[in-house]
């Protein structure tokens, strides 16, 4: 593995070339990639009561346009400003609640989050799949199609996923 590592990197500094030959074999863990049907995000249940996925659980992806850790701290934001809104803007002296009624608040702003996330998240995972599928199409037709017409296209849709604004925290 090491060696097609080294084989396929191209015009790295050479400093990273160090790198990968003295990373110890052993200490590589390879993984088969593994997708979650878009499909079933959109269907299925992200929240239940007060419990909510978030981060890889949410939108596991392949890594084909890098946007995996960045959408999970885009998750963090949201659902910070989804529970804050849910929780203190509407009780500012932080006045105990009965357990009901926090509760109800915690739900009302995972249902909030959930409804936020649910179509960015289905937009990347759908993404990344596509993109990866396209880069790894061999033959001489789909080369040919990738390179001249799909190349320029990807570039720019990347770079609109990329550009997310998750808002801000007014808390």
């Amino acid at each position: 593995m090491k060696q097609f590592v080294l084989n396929n990197l191209g015009m790295i500094p050479k400093e990273l070339v160090g790198v990968v030959e003295k990373t110890d074999p052993e200490s590589i863990i390879c993984s088969p990639l593994r997708l979650r049907w878009p499909l079933n995000l959109l269907l299925g249940d992200i929240n239940k009561g007060n419990v909510c996925v978030a981060g890889d659980a949410l939108h596991p992806m392949t890594p084909d346009i890098g946007q995996g850790g960045c959408s999970a701290l885009e998750d963090g934001v949201i659902l910070a400003r989804c529970l804050g809104q849910a929780l203190l803007l509407k009780n500012p002296r932080r006045e105990p609640d009965e357990e009901k009624e926090e509760y109800s608040r915690i739900k009302k702003g995972l249902d909030k989050f959930a409804r936020e996330r649910r179509w960015r998240s289905f937009d990347l995972i759908t993404t990344a799949y596509m993109v990866g599928m396209i880069q790894e199409s061999s033959g001489k037709m789909m080369n040919s199609i990738r390179d001249k017409f799909l190349s320029p296209y990807l570039a720019g849709m990347l770079l609109k996923r990329s550009a997310f604004d998750c808002g801000k925290l007014d808390i």
